[in-house]
């Protein structure tokens, strides 16, 4: 009996979060939508396809504020996910004009927008092991994709791989606090920082070495989809739960 309560609290708790985040959503849930309706040409970029294009990230920049705005505090852990989404947000801008020489100004930005996540996330427990075979997968996918690379793309992307790396190791590294286990925050990390790197795989691809199909609309959507998982961590997250407090 004491094992149906808790699940039935645990349950109605999962249910008044839902019911307590959903509205903070929907303007992100709208320009999704609008950004794949209008499905504006990327070989004519303007201004007008740069601000759609941001409009899902900026709007969870949005969610970030409203949801503390609504709990009357603003965490350290929720103040270095919204600056991580408005830098993405300036990363997305400069992509806009990726193909007019500012893809690695982009980079930069989503580079500035890992780091970001990443000291989010904490650097406890190090999970050393976790973090080594991370860098073994990027440095295999760095030969992969080196003979088509050519410039400056050649250094700026050992440095994009680190940090979406470093990313996806804090992110996953969360598993290893017992705390955590219990949220479902932890698990938007982590399906984040996967889709995430998933989606970026798939650009890089892309871009640099063949044309895939329907590239764009699986990159942009898990991209988004990531990017939705990793500002949902903040609902849960408290004070009293960040890891780099932890010992």
């Amino acid at each position: 009996m004491d094992i149906m309560g808790h699940d039935d609290r645990r349950w109605k708790k999962v249910f008044a979060t839902v019911k307590s985040i959903g509205p903070k959503l929907i303007p992100f849930l709208k320009t999704f939508c609008i950004y794949f309706v209008l499905w504006l040409p990327t070989s004519n970029p303007s201004w007008i396809s740069a601000l759609v294009k941001c409009l899902p990230v900026l709007s969870l920049a949005f969610f970030v504020l409203a949801h503390g705005f609504s709990l009357g505090t603003f965490p350290p852990y929720s103040r270095k996910i919204l600056s991580g989404l408005l830098f993405s947000a300036l990363g997305d801008v400069f992509l806009t004009w990726g193909d007019q020489g500012f893809f690695i100004h982009g980079m930069l930005m989503f580079g500035i927008s890992h780091i970001l996540y990443s000291w989010a996330f904490g650097f406890r427990p190090l999970r050393l092991g976790l973090a080594l075979s991370i860098l073994v997968l990027g440095a295999v996918y760095y030969v992969a994709v080196y003979s088509y690379l050519q410039g400056p793309m050649v250094y700026a992307l050992v440095g994009y791989v680190l940090v979406l790396g470093a990313m996806s190791w804090r992110a996953i590294a969360r598993a290893g606090v017992s705390r955590y286990n219990q949220s479902w925050s932890h698990g938007c990390t982590v399906a984040g920082a996967v889709i995430f790197v998933a989606s970026d795989l798939i650009l890089s691809i892309d871009r640099f070495c063949f044309a895939l199909p329907y590239a764009r609309a699986i990159v942009m959507s898990s991209y988004y989809i990531a990017q939705m998982l990793i500002t949902l961590s903040i609902v849960e997250h408290s004070d009293q739960d960040s890891l780099w407090k932890r010992n």
